[in-house]
């Protein structure tokens, strides 16, 4: 297939002021160039001369029909296969043209060899002697190889390699959206306090944080039989039909007051009952009675019973309900991470399994409420999945996460053979999307 190097229909044009051959003199006007196909650009070197100048010494005047077939040629650099066209314009006579060819020396730049042919055609009437410079296309190989590549060549490579890294910057600078801008027109939303409101549970988290190391002071229970009577409370919570900030509530009265007040195993019960009275009266519009409480522990406890522990636990609490539990920074959370359903019940699958756990009371319910929409998204999506977004408003990066992602995917894996299994047969119902049905993100235990 030939170069379009020979197609003037192809070929681009600039402006550039050379001479062109007009009958027999020489005419210095602005006109169109012709330049190489970018296929034999590298044959080419930077200290050639200029490829474009034909010179006619002379043509015999006896056919005028020469001179004005060599003017009408399009003006550009002259190949072997150009010149024998132009042979092939003339009359028809016997032609010879002399191919001055300027081929470039390897051995150093600016060192050329001038190599002299003669193109002859069969034809009859009158000769045309020509003398072109041009560029020999048909070089071999190894010396396309070894010729500089040209310098608008490496411009354009270095341009593509600038775009590359500009795309590649762009990728790495994920922009953080604004979460709170879709419902400014919401007063419920709060836009004009909700950061200053966040800011403040971060604060008071800090302050309530319950210790990881209560359990030792207490003689006559352990962290097993807390974590059967947080799985019991689920369905209980579950059965009642309450919210869910009831639950986590209900957890948190919990824990603060077997760490200030020591209880005996057989009233270990009671004090759950009651910390759900309390999380009810304050979360709750429709509050279940004390009857209920009584009736859901098998009776094992009187109206009274329910009553006095009440009055223990708002003392020993000092009437403050007002505590960040994870509850509140989900809903944040889950905004920032533009979560659907499925991440959002798997979100709380997973923190629900944490409730449980007592190991877990070392982490903040902020990161508590993190990691679970970290797991979920790895869990869902099979690879790790972190938003610059979720990493901006919940102030956790993917590194700070992942201890406590690890271990709620081991909650995870033995959710449903382990000894207690309230929350797993919860989530795999259809009310919950079934979500315990999803596969861990065991990856991450690799990791």
């Amino acid at each position: 297939m030939g170069s379009k190097e020979n197609n003037p229909g192809l070929v681009g044009s600039s402006n550039f002021q050379g001479p062109r051959l007009v009958g027999t003199k020489f005419v210095k006007e602005v006109g169109p160039i012709r330049r190489q196909a970018l296929r034999d650009v590298q044959n080419i070197t930077r200290a050639n001369v200029n490829p474009c100048v034909v010179n006619k010494r002379e043509c015999a005047g006896k056919d005028a029909a020469c001179n004005k077939n060599v003017a009408n040629l399009p003006h550009r650099p002259i190949t072997r296969r150009f010149a024998a066209q132009m042979v092939q314009q003339c009359p028809k006579e016997t032609k010879e043209v002399t191919v001055t060819s300027l081929v470039a020396n390897p051995s150093g730049v600016g060192e050329h060899d001038l190599e002299t042919k003669k193109l002859s055609s069969s034809t009859a009437n009158s000769s045309c002697l020509v003398d072109c410079e041009i560029v020999d296309v048909e070089d071999n190989e190894d010396e396309a190889c070894d010729a500089p590549v040209p310098m608008f060549v490496k411009h354009t490579e270095a341009m593509l390699d600038e775009i590359d890294r500009m795309e590649e910057d762009e990728d790495v600078e994920e922009p953080v959206m604004d979460i709170d801008s879709c419902g400014s027109k919401d007063p419920l939303n709060v836009v004009e306090y909700i950061d200053d409101i966040y800011a403040h549970y971060r604060k008071t988290e800090k302050s309530s944080c319950i210790s990881p190391i209560y359990m030792a002071h207490q003689p006559d229970i352990n962290e097993k039989m807390r974590a059967i009577l947080i799985d019991w409370l689920i369905e209980v919570h579950y059965k009642f039909e309450l919210m869910d900030e009831t639950l986590f509530l209900t957890v948190n009265l919990i824990d603060r007051f077997l760490e200030s007040q020591m209880v005996i195993r057989k009233k270990l019960q009671l004090v759950g009952v009651t910390a759900m009275l309390l999380a009810c009266k304050y979360e709750e519009v429709s509050v279940p009675i004390v009857e209920d409480f009584v009736l859901i522990s098998d009776k094992a406890y009187s109206r009274k019973d329910v009553l006095d522990m009440e009055k223990s636990m708002v003392n020993s609490l000092q009437f403050n309900f007002s505590v960040p539990t994870p509850f509140v920074f989900m809903k944040r959370f889950l905004k920032a991470a533009q979560s659907d359903k499925k991440i959002e019940l798997l979100s709380f699958f997973l923190i629900e399994l944490c409730l449980v756990e007592y190991e877990m009371l070392r982490f903040p319910p902020s990161k508590l409420a993190a990691a679970a929409i970290y797991t979920a998204q790895c869990s869902l999506s099979r690879f790790k999945q972190w938003s610059k977004t979720s990493e901006w408003y919940t102030n956790y990066s993917e590194d700070e996460l992942l201890e406590c992602s690890r271990m709620m995917v081991t909650f995870h894996q033995k959710a449903e053979t382990g000894k207690l299994t309230g929350v797993h047969r919860k989530y795999s119902t259809w009310k919950f999307g079934y979500a315990a049905k999803a596969q861990p993100a065991a990856f991450l235990l690799d990791l």
